[in-house]
């Protein structure tokens, strides 16, 4: 077995060498994952504002879906108003009919 003697300079060097090298790797480590965290925090960012406006968008169309359910009732009739409304109409055509049919009769009739 062979003894290697190195003085305590030349023990300090190394261990400082070792040391220097292992906080080197230490940090090009920290730098790589910084890096990425940077782009996956800029990915989400961009994915954040596509999301906002879409939110913009989506909040314009419920504001014009409400104004229009507003104005419906001023621009149209609904079914069952529009049905009542033929009936109305039609009972009265039908009472103008029996009454002008009367007349007629009552007129033939000397």
């Amino acid at each position: 077995m062979q003894m290697v003697e190195m003085s305590i300079v030349q023990m300090i060097t190394i261990g400082g060498g070792i040391l220097g090298a292992f906080v080197g790797v230490v940090k090009m480590l920290l730098w790589q994952v910084e890096r990425r965290l940077d782009q996956r925090f800029a990915v989400t960012d961009e994915r954040f504002d596509v999301v906002a406006k879409d939110s913009d968008r989506l909040r314009n169309v419920e504001l014009s879906l409400e104004r229009l359910r507003g104005e419906m009732p001023l621009h149209y009739v609904r079914r069952e108003d529009y049905v009542r409304n033929q009936t109305v109409i039609e009972a009265k055509l039908d009472g103008l009919y029996l009454k002008l049919e009367n007349v007629q009769l009552k007129g033939i009739r000397p």
